[in-house]
């Protein structure tokens, strides 16, 4: 009993090596080939006609009449800190929240949000909007691999005057 076991696994092995090898030659990839694509957020930086600075965003709908998106409480944080925005040079802040030219900001602070037991209702949430059309400016600065020391990157840029070369979103 015990050989008709090892045999049966030899085999089995042996049908699983078979099976798996290519009839055709690999080709060593040249890495300069093929573009690598890398899965990594935008950068957005903005600036706001009011301090929103310590409020939380949400995204509403096109016509800015609905929600789109809305965080839960636990979802405020980035890197376990509230994700309050990187202030910048010139007045620009930095997103570490997930903004978009349709945001809008609500009356609660990111601290008052993140104290909440649940989810307020999309009806809650619009009526604690602030300023529905909040931004004078906003652009998407690139994916955020693409910065080493992206604070102090983005304030060289910002210092040079720099920032009217990122694509602009509003």
């Amino acid at each position: 009993m015990k050989s008709h076991f090892v045999l049966a696994l030899i085999l089995l092995s042996a049908a699983t090596i078979v099976s798996c090898k290519s009839s055709k030659t690999l080709k060593t990839v040249n890495p300069e080939d093929k573009p690598q694509m890398v899965a990594s957020p935008q950068v957005i930086i903005y600036k706001t006609r009011g301090d929103y600075f310590l409020h939380v965003p949400v995204t509403l709908s096109e016509d800015r009449k609905s929600l789109a998106a809305y965080p839960a409480p636990q979802d405020v944080f980035y890197k376990g800190d509230l994700a309050y925005p990187v202030r910048l040079e010139n007045g620009y802040l930095l997103d570490r929240r997930g903004i978009s030219p349709s945001s809008a900001f609500i009356k609660l602070t990111y601290y008052e949000y993140s104290r909440l037991e649940n989810t307020p209702r999309a009806e809650e949430i619009i009526k604690m909007i602030l300023d529905d059309d909040p931004f004078t400016i906003m652009y998407q600065c690139g994916p955020k691999h693409s910065y080493r020391d992206i604070e102090n990157e983005l304030n060289d840029i910002i210092r040079k005057g720099e920032e009217v070369n990122f694509e602009k979103l509003k």
